[in-house]
């Protein structure tokens, strides 16, 4: 039961690393004004923040408690499991922070 929970529980990291990619691209540049040599910083900073900082704090909160759930239960294979959300979120980051 507990091996279902963490293929559950990755899907949901899989799933928000996607919203993720989804909101901050609302902070993304626009590939016009790069075209033309505009670098306009006006709010970009402020909408990428209020659009992803709610979505990484629940994610955040939802990973330490299940860490803190394989580590008191002892659900090795779970940990797996749960290290594979850290290469998910880097290439949700790296897509993100190349279009910045």
């Amino acid at each position: 039961m507990a091996q279902r929970w963490s293929v559950v529980l990755l899907a949901l990291n899989f799933i928000g690393a996607v919203i993720y990619v989804a909101a901050a691209s609302n902070g993304w540049r626009i590939p016009q004004e790069r075209e033309v040599g505009l670098h306009s910083v006006t709010g970009e900073p402020y909408i990428w923040a209020l659009s992803v900082f709610p979505l990484c704090a629940v994610f955040l909160a939802l990973n330490l408690t299940w860490s803190v759930f394989i580590l008191a239960r002892k659900r090795w294979l779970g940990g797996i499991l749960w290290l594979l959300t850290i290469p998910t979120w880097l290439v949700a980051v790296t897509i993100d922070f190349a279009h910045h």
